[in-house]
């Protein structure tokens, strides 16, 4: 079953084939053990977009962007990762960093014992500096007030924040979120949202994987669905907001 997506207005490239979009998957396979999990995922993005990657639960969302992220599990098996004309299915997991691509999973991975400015200048020890300290804490300020407290006794909100932020203190392009709105009141979701559209006019690209599909989609230009490791939609997400039929078979809502 081919389900690769190209793009708007995008020549389709060949396997091996510099692509033309900023950032590309190709048909890629991806494995725990012998568990076949993505299954032929290819979509593109361009610069500065929001993409909105959605699915039921064991769709393979989290999965497709450990691997973007290059992880070590799951195992790419095969299919191509582009980045700028750069092949991230090469990389390694830091160098795919150092290539500009920020994970931010579902469980934020704060360091216990360190200030809310400590893992934030932590993420700074490695080549590939992004914001300073004085910019997150503009475009953060809860941050901010709370730069000396353990980072790990902030608030659910908080952490996401600060999980967002320790990102754009490296030298970003690509920006991965998983779960970011899980267990968040809403004010809280609408502080994400903002930075999201405030950090988009600067170039940096954002896929964003949410079981709150609806909130998701009001965020982003375009939205891929995946339904057991494959690509059953690819489209804008205002598509699968007008489409009711589409969301109630793919997401149950």
């Amino acid at each position: 079953m081919d389900n690769q997506f190209v793009a708007e207005e995008s020549p389709a490239a060949g396997v091996g084939e510099q692509p033309a979009e900023f950032f590309s998957l190709r048909d890629i396979h991806a494995y725990y053990g012998e568990s076949y999990i993505v299954q032929g995922v290819s979509f593109d993005i361009r610069k500065g977009e929001i993409l909105a990657l959605l699915g039921r639960n064991g769709a393979g969302k989290t999965s497709t962007l450990r691997t973007i992220a290059r992880l070590d599990n799951p195992v790419l098996r095969s299919g191509e990762i582009w980045i700028e004309g750069r092949p991230v299915h090469a990389m390694k997991a830091y160098e795919a960093a150092r290539a500009g691509i920020q994970l931010v999973p579902e469980d934020r991975r704060i360091i216990s014992g360190l200030t809310v400015e400590e893992n934030l200048t932590l993420a700074q020890v490695a080549p590939g500096k992004g914001w300073a300290l004085d910019r997150i804490y503009q475009h953060f300020p809860r941050l901010a007030e709370r730069r000396r407290q353990d980072g790990v006794t902030l608030s659910g909100g908080e952490q996401q924040m600060l999980a967002i932020a320790r990102a754009l203190a490296r030298d970003i392009k690509l920006l991965l979120l998983d779960e970011p709105y899980e267990g968040l009141a809403p004010v809280i979701v609408e502080e994400i949202e903002r930075i999201l559209h405030e950090i988009k006019p600067l170039g940096i690209t954002t896929i964003i994987v949410e079981q709150n599909a609806i909130a998701a989609l009001r965020l982003s230009d375009r939205a891929v669905i995946l339904d057991t490791g494959e690509v059953a939609f690819a489209g804008t997400a205002r598509e699968v907001l007008d489409n009711a039929e589409l969301r109630h078979e793919y997401l149950a809502i």
